[in-house]
């Protein structure tokens, strides 16, 4: 007799309706794949009186978590309400009562991943989060398993598609961020409340999450340097263009004999960098191995089918390990303790836009304060400006220490000659 798995839902939003929709039309396939039935007994939703899609499926809507996360008829519990302060007792409860976890809440998982996985581990059950990064895009999954035979030294990409979708729309319309930024919202792209994505935070969450996978060390949010992309101009963009750049949000976790460095910022990529075509919504990851070279990932970073798609192939993975009786023995305890680097240690190029005065020896005397540092360059471009007295100065430095720069940009920041420090954006690749 054909086993049947039965999951409960809790939130019924955007992709919750898709996880139903995937599991309806998708079933024969998972039936197959699995040898398993795969139904929604119940969901919860916080209005019990709003009218739902439930795509035809008998589903049980409740406002009371306990009703799934004490259903011993519920074998997986997917949560894709979002949240952490509510959401992390709920989920503690159901792993507490046998119930196996698929989840797509990024900040619960780089937040109280471990306290999950703790639980979990004590239970014996299963923890999935493949579609808390990416999107419909595999990552975690081909971290953990695709490249588990090599060491990965370095992962770099745009993972947040609202900024990507903003930092596109300034390139191509060369409108500023605020324009672009109504226009997201409008749109859809973007929350009412943008802090999250533009400020950096949500992609500094998953970077944190990947650099746990790949480097098999513990991490917290507070270990990922985060700068977002307000301060990002027209001007920025076009004089990245005539040196041959994009400018993307990147993040960036990397890791040599020194330690780990991880960081999500504003970068200027060299135009035929692959990263550097990635458009509009769409996510990608470039995932370094010692082994397999430059490997990249790319597809919808966001939307209610890509993430549903990869909630149930989470799901799938959950279905076939209670087939095995192997749940609960998926995941692995970091191996290698935190090992950050400090601010000397943190070696890359700088693009640095400063406005000065329009004096003899001006250039001199900056160059000289960065020298006092070791910081050289590869290129100092000047222009003039609408001010008769002021010009501007672009520099782009060799490989350069974040101590070093952030002293002597100090130091910069107290001369009379140096009337503003527009920019600092880190710079990727290039001769």
């Amino acid at each position: 007799m054909q086993q049947t798995i039965t999951v409960g839902l809790l939130g019924l939003g955007t992709v919750g309706s898709g996880v139903i929709e995937i599991l309806r039309d998708h079933q024969e396939q998972i039936q197959h794949k699995t040898g398993c039935a795969v139904t929604i007994k119940s969901a919860l939703v916080s209005d019990l009186s709003k009218p739902r899609d439930l795509h035809g499926e008998a589903i049980q809507l409740t406002d009371r978590y306990e009703d799934i996360t004490r259903d011993a008829d519920i074998d997986v519990i997917v949560e894709v309400m979002g949240g952490i302060d509510h959401t992390l007792p709920i989920l503690l409860e159901a792993i507490e009562n046998k119930k196996h976890i698929v989840t797509a809440n990024k900040d619960l998982i780089a937040q109280h991943g471990a306290a999950l996985y703790e639980a979990s581990q004590q239970h014996q059950t299963d923890l999935y989060y493949e579609a808390s990064v990416a999107g419909g895009i595999p990552i975690i999954r081909s971290i953990i398993d695709g490249l588990a035979s090599d060491r990965i030294t370095k992962m770099m990409g745009i993972v947040n598609g609202t900024t990507n979708y903003i930092m596109t729309k300034m390139a191509q319309d060369g409108v500023d961020f605020d324009t672009v930024l109504k226009e997201a919202q409008d749109l859809g792209f973007a929350e009412a409340d943008p802090t999250a994505d533009v400020d950096g935070l949500d992609a500094a969450r998953k970077m944190a999450i990947l650099s746990i996978l790949g480097f098999s060390m513990p991490f917290q949010l507070d270990d990922v340097e985060v700068k977002g992309i307000r301060g990002v101009t027209q001007d920025d963009i076009r004089y990245a263009e005539e040196l041959g750049y994009r400018i993307k949000l990147i993040g960036v976790a990397e890791h040599d004999e020194a330690g780990v460095a991880v960081s999500v910022e504003p970068c200027l990529l060299p135009v035929q960098h692959p990263l550097s075509s990635v458009n509009d919504e769409f996510n990608a990851v470039y995932v370094y191995g010692e082994a397999v070279g430059e490997t990249m990932f790319y597809g919808p970073g966001a939307g209610k089918l890509p993430t549903a798609t990869a909630v149930v192939s989470d799901l799938i993975a959950v279905v076939k390990n209670i087939r095995l009786g192997t749940t609960g023995t998926d995941q692995v305890q970091p191996q290698f303790p935190n090992q950050l680097k400090d601010k000397q240690e943190k070696l890359t190029k700088k693009y640095i836009r400063l406005q000065v005065l329009d004096e003899p020896g001006v250039l001199n005397e900056i160059t000289q304060v960065f020298a006092g540092y070791g910081v050289s360059f590869d290129q100092v471009i000047q222009r003039s400006t609408d001010q008769p007295d002021q010009r501007e100065l672009t520099l782009m430095t060799h490989l350069v220490s974040d101590q070093d720069i952030e002293q002597a940009t100090n130091d910069l920041e107290g001369m009379r000659s140096v009337s503003a420090i527009n920019s600092i954006y880190r710079v990727e690749g290039g001769n």
